[in-house]
């Protein structure tokens, strides 16, 4: 497997709260991989670290996407990269038009594209384009353009957090469909989730708690241990008892 982006031994404390502790992890190009783990395990901290939003860029350690130091790359130029992320909530632009939304970032920024990405999430284009992206739109209307921006985007990397959160079952099944693209087109996909579903259509999954790597290996090997034997990272004491053992083993 050809590695695209590694963590190495990534430190990251929050608030003066360790949130990552020492952190290592390899995503194979092409393939689709889970974050998995109770709330507070780190998942979507990892995303906003690899992306390198605001507020997550002071860590140590190392990021190496394609061989090259992400080390004081900004967003845009880690989306320059090949590098996105889908988020939990899609953002709200009051005013901006659905066109621009997917053309500003697009390789290809002809309508013509624009069109072709909206089919592929199953939104009619005439209905579409000349909207703004806003609060007229529902939760799933939002994350399947969202959606349709990053396939125009023809990203390397996709980092998607929760992509079920609130949405129907329709808009899911779209996202579906952009795993089997994104599958064929070598692109690498990350997928934060709880979702037993979302969870099925992955190969590899990584299963953190607090902030370190416990498990990893093939989703179905994962899936069944984060469902039988995961608990709430709440109870740090009898969490770390158990991580160390498993650690050591």
């Amino acid at each position: 497997m050809n590695t695209i982006l590694s963590l190495k031994n990534i430190v990251l404390n929050l608030g003066g709260k360790p949130i990552l502790d020492g952190l290592s992890l390899d995503f194979w190009e092409g393939n689709i991989h889970a974050l998995v783990g109770p709330n507070g395990a780190g998942k979507s901290t990892t995303a906003s670290l690899i992306m390198g939003l605001a507020g997550y860029r002071d860590y140590e350690g190392e990021i190496i996407f394609d061989g090259e130091t992400l080390c004081g790359h900004t967003v845009d130029e880690r989306a320059r990269k090949g590098i996105t992320l889908a988020w939990q909530e899609p953002a709200r632009y009051e005013g901006l038009l659905v066109r621009d939304f997917i053309q500003m970032p697009a390789k290809d920024k002809s309508d013509a594209r624009a069109r072709e990405v909206l089919h592929q999430v199953d939104l009619h284009p005439d209905n579409y384009l000349d909207r703004s992206v806003d609060k007229t739109l529902s939760g799933g209307e939002r994350k399947r353009i969202e959606l349709a921006s990053i396939l125009a985007m023809e990203p390397r990397f996709v980092l998607m957090d929760e992509p079920d959160s609130g949405i129907d079952v329709e808009a899911l099944d779209r996202i579906f469909d952009a795993l089997v693209y994104f599958k064929e087109s070598k692109t690498t996909v990350v997928m934060i989730t709880h979702s037993p579903v979302v969870l099925s259509k992955t190969e590899h999954a990584f299963l953190l708690c607090s902030g370190k790597l416990v498990r990893k290996g093939p989703t179905e090997q994962i899936s069944e241990f984060f469902n039988d034997q995961c608990f709430s990272c709440d109870d740090i004491t009898e969490e770390k008892l158990l991580l160390e053992k498993m650690l050591d083993d």
